[in-house]
């Protein structure tokens, strides 16, 4: 049985669409065996996925839900593929229970943002409920700026799990969603190293 690794944050603009697809490819690059299952109404997922068949071979599994069908979709897919990627719509509430019920670990992308910081509690207290790790992955990030400052200082003084990876504000990670492609697909550059050492910092949380 695959994992399931969902990706959420209450708050719109974190970037969780980028970050689901940009993990998938890198898990997908890497031998996994991967499955994307796209939960929000406004699809970019999947559009993202069309994008990339029309191109050629996908490399990986496509599907949708509801929120509430979801759990149903990840225990199929999880049989026969490494890791199933969840993206979620941009809210917290009941309807995202079935999903953290089968996911090994909650990726919740935040921007450089304090207003992403006061979207956090509700959905890394959600997974607490439900038993399942979390992982605070900065996104979109703008080093050496007060606001990133401020950002580090809230989540180390409130002890919230981070991954050591950092994603910064980098035009290609638009450019490659365009393309129906991961950051990895575009050719080397410092993306590169970020994704890739996302990408580890995930497979050393999970047992495959």
């Amino acid at each position: 049985m695959g994992h399931v690794i969902t990706v959420a944050q209450q708050k719109g603009g974190s970037g969780k669409t980028t970050v689901a697809i940009n993990l998938a490819v890198a898990l997908a690059k890497a031998g996994h065996s991967v499955a994307i299952l796209d939960t929000d109404p406004q699809g970019s997922m999947g559009r993202w996925f069309m994008t990339r068949e029309e191109a050629g071979d996908p490399g990986m599994e496509f599907g949708t839900a509801s929120a509430w069908g979801a759990g149903y979709e990840c225990k199929k897919m999880r049989k026969d593929c490494d890791f199933v990627i969840v993206d979620t719509p941009p809210k917290v509430d009941s309807d995202l229970r079935p999903v953290l019920r089968e996911s090994s670990l909650v990726l919740v992308p935040v921007a450089t943002s304090q207003l992403d910081m006061w979207a956090l509690d509700s959905i890394l207290e959600l997974a607490e409920r439900v038993d399942i790790p979390s992982l605070v992955v900065l996104n979109r990030f703008k080093a050496g700026t007060h606001v990133s400052d401020d950002v580090e200082r809230d989540l180390a003084e409130r002890k919230i799990v981070r991954a050591a990876t950092v994603l910064g504000n980098r035009v290609v990670y638009a450019e490659s969603l365009g393309r129906g492609k991961g950051v990895l697909e575009m050719g080397r550059g410092t993306w590169t190293r970020e994704v890739e050492a996302l990408r580890e910092e995930v497979l050393g949380l999970v047992e495959l």
